[in-house]
């Protein structure tokens, strides 16, 4: 019996956000988890200035990397994609901007891609932009296409979409960085609208990078000067004291939601902020699965799939809840398109504890991209208009 191809993975990871460091934690767990009889792995590295580079010894370079948080240096073969379906393969370009025309890759790392797994978080990744490039160059990918990872990063967005489909969202007000600047006082007038505590957090990142809580209206525009760091644009909600609650979900047409989790804040952090997940060991735990009545959890289960798809996200999402101690109210408060895959990532957990571990998880994600790679390939991109019709002369 012949020997079964391997599928050419491309890893996406690292990229031009904020996010950076925690893709490359993310991509670590996720090339270490597949199966290399299946798969062959294909690791591009984008630095911080943009550039893409096929990582050799990727995994090594990872490992060293990933505790300390340190960001991917210029390093391997610079490569980028053509935007153009001819061979989806990598070519490599010029190193260090000199002009000369792109080559395609040493045999070695030559070949189409099968389907590329982006494992970038934030802006320029998550957002629709390599989506779109994707596209464009004709390869299957997985999770949420351009116009989903799009809304998935825009919080203001989303919460409108969500609120329009009947999915209860927390009370927020968005603001401009341009009006704010013109009018300082209006940041204070939307808070006390909602009424303090009030969370600030800019409109397009994840991480909880930016997102500061605000207990009286002499810290609002320190707050807000700190989002508008990250984005032009920045939320004002409303604080929803109680619990957090997590939900995995996974599919295209027919999505379902694993069992939900529940994120528990420990020591001296308020919320769940950066440091409580990525860099204090004890500032957070999870509860997997969450102990709520067995109603309440497939209430959470089913809100996670009314956003999915309302959201018209594909692949995979997590999806956040925020809710009163009593869960009288749950609201959604966000939805993250490409979740987190590191050791301590609720996404991969989640659906462990509902009985997908990871290496048969990432199977399914990937059969899932090659299904709507598959299904786009199916419609039609011209257009024939009919013939008009010739009068029938035999009515005379």
């Amino acid at each position: 019996m012949a020997k079964k191809k391997r599928l050419r993975v491309g890893v996406l990871f690292g990229g031009r956000s904020s996010e950076h460091e925690i893709s490359l934690r993310s991509a670590l767990t996720v090339m270490s988890a597949m199966d290399p009889a299946r798969y062959e792995i294909v690791p591009i590295g984008i630095g911080r200035d943009g550039r893409w580079y096929l990582e050799h010894n990727a995994l090594k370079l990872l490992a060293e990397k990933t505790p300390h948080l340190a960001a991917l240096g210029a390093g391997g073969t610079q490569v980028t994609l053509l935007p153009h379906p001819e061979g989806q393969s990598l070519v490599a370009t010029p190193a260090d901007g000199a002009r000369g025309e792109m080559t395609r890759t040493p045999d070695a790392i030559s070949g189409a891609l099968d389907v590329v797994f982006p494992v970038l978080h934030g802006t320029y990744g998550e957002d629709g932009t390599v989506q779109g490039l994707l596209e464009l160059a004709g390869i299957a990918y997985v999770g949420a296409g351009v116009l989903g990872s799009a809304i998935g990063m825009d919080k203001d967005a989303q919460k409108r979409l969500l609120r329009d489909a009947g999915v209860a969202v927390v009370r927020y007000f968005a603001i401009d960085r341009a009006d704010y600047r013109d009018t300082p006082e209006l940041g204070a007038r939307l808070a006390r609208k909602l009424g303090y505590p009030v969370f600030v957090k800019p409109n397009a990142l994840g991480s909880s990078i930016g997102i500061s809580k605000v207990k009286r209206a002499a810290d609002l525009n320190a707050a807000l000067d700190d989002a508008f760091q990250y984005d032009r644009k920045a939320l004002i909600e409303a604080s929803c004291e109680g619990r957090e609650f997590e939900c995995s979900v996974l599919g295209n047409d027919r999505p379902e939601a694993s069992v939900p989790g529940e994120v528990l804040v420990k020591g001296a952090h308020e919320f769940y902020d950066y440091e409580s997940k990525y860099v204090d060991p004890d500032g957070s735990a999870t509860k997997i699965p969450a102990e709520v009545p067995p109603a309440k959890a497939k209430k959470l289960r089913a809100m996670a799939v009314s956003a999915f798809k309302a959201l018209s996200i594909r692949g995979m999402a997590r999806v956040d809840f925020l809710a009163s101690r009593d869960l009288r109210e749950i609201y959604v408060n966000e939805v993250n398109t490409i979740p987190g895959f590191t050791a301590i990532s609720m996404y991969p957990k989640l659906w462990e504890a509902s009985g997908l571990p990871l290496p048969e998880l990432i199977d399914r994600l990937i059969e899932l991209a090659l299904d709507e790679h598959r299904e786009r390939a199916s419609l039609k991109i011209t257009y024939h208009p009919k013939s008009p019709a010739k009068p029938d002369d035999s009515a005379d």
